[in-house]
């Protein structure tokens, strides 16, 4: 199709294919497609599928990408010609195209959208110094097919690679052994293992990774079996030269392996055979901008298209990943229960069985007397890591005669203290509260009813006076520390690795993983606890883990899966409940936010009574001043630096945030919330009716935006 009420003289076309098919860069969903255009003399032989082109589109100059070429129209009118070839450098390969399409569609997105995720922006100088084909050999010779080394503790582990390198493409969860302080049993050496295995087979490896302390580690782990320049790594952090080098050394075909955050999932990788990702739970796998893809989807439907094998490795397995298991898409590789005990540190429970007698606390306090034992204990052989799972100093705070949460008078967000002298300060609003009075009881008192790991800190320091205190969190996340004593105390997702393994790991506070108001709260709970565990030395070694502040008195399954460190029980369990209450990922849901008429409409115009059932409505939760929406994006506590596993898109995300047009009082009204839920066999059929709502609603320009979010992190919230 071409663009309408385009009025351009004639223009010498291309006498080969001079027609050229070009999607445009606009968030409006009804133009989510091809148009057509003519392609001058001089931009025949550059502007090729792929290449970055300006076009004249409703009265402006905009970018776009060739997708095709062909030697006539489908449009009868004259055809407006290609304004410029930005870069005749082919960034968007068929694969990635591809791909791209079937995600939009699986997300009910635009392609646009997509387009703006997957390629980076375009950076001249990097075109300029790289060579256009990689010299003799370089990236191109496969390395000698590695040993398997710590993949024989895994059963089925060998067996994957023997597939791998037959050129095969099995889809394998990995669950990963505690590598019990040994460098070349974790999972960083594992991963690099079959990245080699792949390219001694002369295919291509894409690892993708949560955030960028764990592309390092992966990093230095590919080195070390590849050798330097063997690979490329390619994150949202990394300036935009250097972002566009490691797209162009893939897309050249200097090298054929790469890690990165979620920004490397749409990478040129050629000759793909390998596609890994790891810690499939974490949410910075998770697509922030629309349309929220996540790493698992994208890296599966690449691993279909091109022929490639598929690796979900994770101390622990997600529900999602664990319904492919049981439906037979993946097979499971898994350390033997031998190996397991062999490498993993003991995992006690704060006051279970003589430790209640003892300690009668202990099931409820921050820091009950076995974890100030092994952490005194512990220090005399090594470092001792303090997982916490909240941020801050005092992040909640109660009265402290009727034990009434303490509010904010403006906004009645909650209150916290930054530190000892700090006053009370709104989380919400930020205001500070000088001299606070309980609209309960008039008591002027406030107490800590939670303890953040800035306080914690503060306390072990004084009560090991002379011994190191290092922390890790959000304000500055450490990647390493040395194998001496010393009290690292970190939040979840910010833990450092310690050389040898650390002597001790305590898990404080389980309560407050184990209360988020979260579907995944269980499984997150698990795989946070798993994650610190993991860091430590062997039971034989001495090492211990303590988990504090859990209940006692009745089963708990993530506290029964961390004690005998089974991830695979707690992910089927978790399957099993959630297949008998209709819940994901054993239906496929989406969610639609919008005023309240808005959202009536969209849902009478999707349509498809017969397959869907719709929840709600109900109102949106309002947004803290400064924050986010409830229920989205990282739990509070974590380590990551936002953004942290971003994309190298420029981010413009189409859906959320205000429309063009639309009114700061129509943005004010009050939203609500619907759900649609429907099985997996008619999922691409919602979708395809969303899109179509979509494509309408902008078409008609209405003024009120509706949200969508097909499959939402947060589940039901």
């Amino acid at each position: 199709m071409a663009p309408q009420g385009t009025v351009t003289p004639p223009e010498p076309a291309a006498p080969r294919d001079p027609v050229a098919e070009v999607l445009v860069d606009v968030p409006l969903a009804h133009l989510d497609r091809a148009f057509e255009y003519s392609v001058p003399v001089e931009l025949g032989e550059q502007a090729v599928p792929g290449a970055r082109v300006r076009v004249r589109f409703a009265g402006q100059d905009v970018e776009g990408f060739v997708v095709a070429r062909k030697d006539a129209a489908e449009h009868t009118g004259r055809l407006a010609p290609l304004r410029r070839v930005v870069s005749p450098e082919p960034v968007l390969t068929p694969a990635v195209l591809a791909t791209c399409r079937e995600v939009a569609r699986r997300y009910a997105g635009t392609l646009s959208d997509l387009l703006r995720l997957a390629v980076p922006p375009r950076h001249a100088a990097a075109e300029r110094a790289l060579s256009e084909r990689p010299p003799t050999d370089e990236g191109t010779t496969p390395p000698q097919p590695p040993d398997a080394g710590a993949w024989r503790d895994h059963r089925a582990g060998e067996a994957f690679l023997r597939h791998v390198a037959q050129g095969g493409a099995p889809y394998a969860s990995w669950l990963a052994t505690p590598s019990g302080g040994d460098a070349d049993a974790d999972w960083p050496a594992l991963l690099a293992v079959a990245a080699a295995t792949a390219l001694a087979a002369g295919r291509g490896v894409l690892v993708v990774v949560p955030d960028h302390r764990d592309v390092d580690r992966v990093d230095a782990a590919l080195t070390a079996v590849l050798g330097k320049g063997a690979h490329v790594r390619l994150t949202a952090a990394q300036g935009p030269q250097a972002r566009y080098t490691a797209w162009l050394k893939l897309l050249r075909g200097h090298v054929r392996c790469v890690v990165g955050t979620r920004a490397a999932m749409f990478a040129p990788v050629p000759d793909l055979g390998l596609v890994a990702w790891w810690d499939d739970g974490d949410d910075l796998l998770a697509e922030p901008r629309a349309p929220y893809p996540h790493v698992r989807e994208v890296l599966l439907a690449r691993a279909r298209r091109e022929g490639a094998a598929a690796l979900s490795g994770g101390f622990t397995r997600s529900v999602a990943v664990q319904r492919l298991v049981e439906e037979g898409v993946m097979a499971v590789v898994a350390g033997d229960p031998a190996t397991v005990r062999r490498r993993a540190p003991r995992v006690v429970v704060a006051g279970e069985g003589h430790e209640q007698e003892r300690d009668a606390a202990a099931a409820s306090a921050h820091l009950p007397s076995l974890a100030w034992r092994t952490a005194k204990a512990a220090l005399a052989h090594g470092p001792v890591l303090v997982q916490v799972p909240r941020r801050g100093y005092a992040p909640s705070l109660s009265c402290q005669d009727c034990r009434a949460p303490a509010r904010c008078p403006a906004c009645h967000g909650p209150l916290a203290l930054g530190g000892r002298d700090a006053p009370p300060r709104c989380r919400w609003c930020g205001s500070t509260v000088e001299r606070y009075a309980c609209p309960q009881c008039e008591g002027t008192r406030l107490r800590s009813s939670v303890v953040g790991a800035r306080r914690t800190a503060e306390e072990l320091g004084r009560a090991f006076p002379g011994v190191p205190v290092v922390a890790s969190g959000s304000g500055e996340v450490v990647a390493a520390v040395p194998d001496r004593p010393a009290l690292v105390i970190a939040t979840p997702g910010a833990e450092p690795v310690a050389e040898g393994g650390y002597a001790a790991v305590l898990l404080l506070d389980a309560w407050a993983s184990l209360d988020r108001p979260d579907l995944d709260a269980s499984v997150e709970a698990l795989r946070r606890w798993l994650g610190a565990a993991a860091l430590a030395r062997s039971a034989s070694a001495g090492a211990t883990a303590v988990l504090c502040g859990a209940p006692v008195d009745v089963p708990v399954p993530p506290v029964e899966a961390l004690v005998r460190w089974d991830p695979g029980w707690l992910a089927a369990r978790e399957l099993a409940e959630r297949r008998e209450l209709a819940l994901p990922p054993t239906v496929a849901l989406a969610r639609l936010e919008a005023e309240r008429h808005a959202l009536a409409d969209a849902v009478a115009a999707v349509g498809l009574a017969d397959t869907v059932e719709r929840l709600g409505p109900l109102p949106v939760p309002p947004a803290p001043a400064g924050g986010r929406a409830a229920g989205s994006g990282r739990a509070s506590g974590s380590g990551r630096a936002p953004g942290s596993g971003g994309a190298p898109g420029t981010g413009r995300a189409s859906g959320s945030g205000r429309a063009p047009g639309v009114s700061r009082d129509a943005e004010e009204r009050p939203r609500q919330r619907i759900l649609l839920r429907t099985d997996h066999a008619h999922a691409l059929e919602l979708a395809d009716a969303l899109r179509a709502v979509r494509a309408t609603r902008s078409a008609r320009k209405e003024p009120e935006t509706v949200h969508v979010v097909v499959d939402p992190p947060d589940g039901l919230a």
